[in-house]
């Protein structure tokens, strides 16, 4: 009788199908944009103990989730992250989306982007380039460093603070330029400028002789869904001129959060 208890204790009776169970760990998991370990996890699905368990362990395997310092909680793994950029990538289809930069270049001139985090690096995935001979070129996919770059601080700046932490203890500050933020103490207090101020610019930080401004587009939680950047070469635009563009761009922003 107690064995037959046991079994019935740990039955699985849950109407989701065993094939879509992965897929809404792996939802629990980009809804709460933290580490969570599996029982937290399990609060939102309700799924047996030996269930939940059984899964996480397969993701992790698998390479879709991974395990943190910890030792017990988890977030996306490579596999994960590579299938939302390619996600991403396919976006560039979108064309509400790349209307967007369409609009914002034809405020501002210069070269306008869409990028997201991945990892410690970003990754660019939709431009519309200046037809300036003088231009910086990045193609789509290219992966930069967060710390120097606008687009690059401002999604630092609006990540949950355990993330930036994270990120401050273990990243590689490389200095790019003089003018980069090259130590973990140095960034945090920028990374506060940008969240009070709600956006970020990039004053020769990453490459010599070019300045970007950056503004999050934020999912009604005050997520970070894509950074908003244009860049120029100093020979043709100031860091101060380039700021005059900033409405522009912030309502490039929110367009593209309405489009979420």
């Amino acid at each position: 009788m107690i064995g037959f208890q046991a079994m019935q204790e740990f039955q699985d009776n849950s109407p989701v199908p065993p094939s879509l169970r992965n897929l809404q760990i792996l939802e629990v998991l980009a809804r709460e944009a933290r580490p969570m370990t599996a029982t937290e996890i399990n609060a939102a699905l309700g799924l047996p103990k030996p269930t939940i368990h059984r899964l996480v362990a397969h993701l992790e395997q698998e390479g879709y989730l991974s395990r943190q310092l910890d030792g017990r909680s988890y977030l996306p793994g490579l596999k994960l992250r590579q299938m939302m950029l390619g996600v991403m990538h396919a976006g560039q289809y979108d064309l509400p989306r790349h209307d967007v930069l369409v609009r914002l270049f034809a405020a501002v001139g210069e070269t306008c982007s869409i990028s997201i985090p991945e990892g410690d690096t970003l990754v660019y995935v939709d431009r519309v380039e200046t037809t300036w001979p003088l231009r910086l070129v990045i193609r789509l996919g290219t992966r930069i460093p967060l710390h120097a770059t606008a687009a690059g601080k401002v999604c630092l700046a609006f990540m949950n603070p355990q993330s930036v932490e994270h990120f401050l203890r273990h990243a590689r500050l490389q200095p790019h330029t003089p003018n980069t933020f090259a130590s973990a103490e140095s960034l945090r207090e920028e990374l506060a400028r940008v969240r009070e101020q709600g956006h970020a610019v990039d004053d020769q930080e990453f490459i010599p002789g070019m300045v970007g401004i950056s503004v999050p587009a934020l999912d009604a939680r005050g997520r970070v869904l894509a950074a908003v950047t244009f860049h120029a070469p100093v020979q043709r635009m100031s860091l101060e001129t380039a700021m005059t563009h900033l409405p522009a761009l912030q309502r490039a922003a929110r367009e593209l959060a309405a489009l979420a």
